[in-house]
């Protein structure tokens, strides 16, 4: 299908669907049941950018960017950018070992319930087999479609499969080679993967503005209309049940495109018969259209939209890098007990390396969350927020960006709810338990049995690794209810109460 008919197609569908690339008709729509109450999901950040696997992810850019790192490391190790490109790193990224097989049977032992793989970063390089990109990882690198290999799985294996494009940012990502001799080169048959590589002064050296640069500097409509197509027939292919934005997607010149590819979009999923979304940043969508992301943070309260953090396992980079550094399993799971308990979805990030196998770091990570939800997911999946999200003195700092590990005592707590039970993580465990919040004073008598979850240790590899004890005594008044564990607390991780109310 050429651009054009992709063009008249996309307005042929939303003539006849029943929304409409406005806000009022895109607005009040459902969060899907199995994102709300899946909660958890991978992110995936596997590029042509893990080959270098120098700094971050944006490789791409900096090594084009005179005065940074990236730039310095790849004169040093590669040679000129003018004759050794982005583009070259494309042999070298053969993905030898990706199997996705693999990778959604270790997303599911984690305990996810949805894959979100980047099918196309700021690089251009998309990683699904495309009518409109002949750079791409069907054709080059892996030549294997990892998109429509990793949907396969997905539904052999019961996980949702969604996708994330970062094809907006592309217009100007790798711009600054254009101030320098380089092979991002107009005259050369290579620049339609770099291209446009638009520069100007608000595009340039200062990515970070673009952030904010909402009302200038924009992409063009020739380009958001390219972008529309490419994203339209991205929807079509794999049926994507989540759909991922990054930034910049916010910018003024954008907001006509986004009305349509909501628009179609899900107009398309009432035709599938399925529920989907948007997951975009900052004020690219209207609460209420699509879901709100918060990258590498967090929201200070319950917030009555269902949101999603978005994290990585890596702290230095999405992407896989020599040198990154990563997040403890513990981090990890509190991260997802606060968001949760503030109505909130974790989309949590790993970086395969270029051969498409995982960190041991990553490994590690992912299966000790599996661990912890098999004996705790009761109180994560299928749960909605309770009157108050929490107790005690710790925090997460609200906004994006504004992660760190935090320092919880026992006297920290979070708290979900679904059908008539609440659910009590204990950030720091310990054997007396005392949560004030839930006073006679305060609610009446409202609790009627208080039960720990903990892992049954009478079972060999059973279905149901759930046993309900341990608790020697508890008692609920006007002081709080107060518990007292038969033994102390052997993990450092979360321990969940389970708590009946009247």
């Amino acid at each position: 299908m050429t651009k054009s008919e992709y063009l008249s197609l996309i307005d042929k569908t939303i003539a006849a669907g029943r929304y409409k690339a406005d806000w009022k008709s895109l607005s009040g729509r459902k969060t899907p049941d199995w994102y709300y109450g899946g909660k958890f999901g991978i992110f995936i950040h596997w590029g042509i950018y893990s080959v270098p696997g120098f700094s971050n992810e944006w490789y791409s850019r900096n090594m084009y960017q005179e005065g940074t790192k990236e730039f310095e490391h790849h004169v040093k190790t590669y040679g000129s950018q003018k004759d050794f490109g982005y583009k070259d790193f494309i042999p070298s990224f053969t993905g030898s070992g990706f199997d996705a097989h693999r990778w959604i049977e270790t997303f599911k032992n984690a305990g996810a319930r949805f894959v979100v793989p980047v099918l196309e970063h700021h690089d251009g390089f998309a990683m699904y087999d495309t009518d409109f990109n002949r750079w791409n990882a069907a054709k080059m690198g892996p030549k294997r479609n990892v998109a429509g290999e990793l949907k396969e799985e997905c539904e052999k294996q019961g996980l949702k499969f969604c996708a994330s494009s970062h094809r907006a940012e592309h217009y100007f990502f790798m711009n600054m080679g254009r101030t320098f001799e380089s092979d991002i080169d107009p005259s050369k048959e290579w620049f339609d993967f770099y291209a446009p590589a638009h520069y100007e002064e608000k595009l340039g050296r200062d990515m970070i503005a673009t952030t904010d640069t909402v009302d200038e500097a924009g992409p063009t409509d020739e380009w958001c209309e390219d972008w529309l197509v490419r994203t339209c027939e991205l929807i079509d292919r794999y049926r994507p049940g989540l759909l991922y934005f990054d930034w910049w997607i916010q910018h003024e010149n954008f907001k006509p495109w986004l009305k349509k590819l909501a628009a179609y979009y899900y107009n398309r999923a009432e035709e599938w018969g399925t529920e989907v979304t948007i997951d975009f940043k900052h004020n690219a969508f209207p609460l209420g259209t699509a879901t709100l992301d918060v990258e590498r943070g967090s929201l200070g309260d319950i917030f009555p939209y269902p949101w999603q953090t978005d994290t990585a396992i890596g702290n230095r980079s999405w992407g896989y890098t020599k040198d990154n550094t990563f997040k403890s399993s513990y981090e990890c799971i509190t991260t997802l007990i606060d968001v949760v308990s503030k109505n909130g979805m974790l989309l949590l990030n790993i970086g395969p390396k270029p051969d498409g196998t995982f960190t041991e770091e990553e490994t590690r990570v992912l299966s000790e969350i599996g661990e912890w939800l098999r004996i705790n997911g009761e109180g994560i999946y299928e749960t909605g927020p309770y009157r108050f999200y929490k107790e005690g003195d710790h925090q997460i700092k609200a906004g994006t960006f504004a992660e760190g590990e935090i320092a919880y005592d026992e006297g920290d707590f979070r708290f979900t709810y679904k059908e008539g039970v609440l659910y009590a993580f204990q950030m720091k465990p310990s054997k007396e338990i005392h949560i004030k919040s839930l006073n006679t004073a305060r609610y009446g008598t409202c609790v009627e049995h208080v039960e720990l979850l903990i892992g049954d240790t009478g079972r060999s590899g059973g279905d149901s690794p759930v046993c309900h004890n341990s608790v020697a005594a508890w008692i609920c008044d006007h002081e709080g209810l107060r518990i007292t564990l038969k033994e102390a607390p052997e993990s450092r991780m979360p321990q969940c109460f389970k708590i009946t109310l009247k």
